[in-house]
């Protein structure tokens, strides 16, 4: 859907046309419940949130003032704090367990599966310690696979922002992992094997 088309949506929707609010949803729902489900790692929570962040829009549409940001950049935010509600009501933050504190052992004769789920696992506890806007990041650019300026696009900023903070979250993230006596050379090469 181009901007044009998406505006147009967004409009008609705000007027109440439900047809419009659909194919806003159909648009978007995909990128929205990955989203969220990177961040509770459950299927099931994923889609009630998912759900509940699509909800909040069409009661927020009629408020909704559309600027240079995407939709969808509006939709990220409403998920970000759905979220954030959701790791609120069950007295937790997400998924930062003990990493600083469990040296993860990578030994050669492990199964290659065992060992990329561990990879995972881990990888998955450090990004969680980083901020929700390089969260956001982390996301779009490799799990998505979107290129800076489609990560910008869609966030409402310019790709420089968008740099930067990666820079950010991938500084963050080495270090989280190097003080958690992570190996990443070794698992990867243990992973090729």
């Amino acid at each position: 859907m181009d901007r044009g088309d998406e505006r147009k949506w967004i409009k008609e929707a705000r007027r109440g046309d439900v047809e419009a609010f659909a194919a806003l949803y159909r648009e978007h729902v995909q990128a929205i419940f990955r989203f969220v489900y990177h961040r509770v790692n459950d299927r099931a929570q994923a889609e009630d949130i998912t759900g509940d962040v699509f909800v909040r829009a069409l009661e927020a549409l009629p408020n909704y003032q559309p600027t240079e940001a995407p939709f969808l950049a509006w939709l990220y935010s409403i998920a970000r704090a759905r979220v954030i509600d959701f790791y609120r009501q069950q007295g937790r933050r997400p998924a930062e367990s003990d990493v600083d504190e469990q040296p993860v052992p990578v030994e050669m004769d492990l199964d290659a599966p065992l060992m990329q789920q561990q990879l995972v696992a881990d990888l998955r506890k450090a990004v969680a310690n980083l901020t929700p806007e390089q969260q956001q990041v982390i996301h779009l650019r490799f799990v998505e696979g979107l290129r800076l300026e489609e990560v910008a696009t869609r966030l409402g900023k310019n790709a420089n922002a968008i740099k930067a903070l990666q820079h950010r979250a991938l500084r963050a993230l080495a270090a989280r992992l190097e003080r958690s006596n992570f190996d990443l050379e070794s698992t990867l090469a243990g992973l090729s094997s």
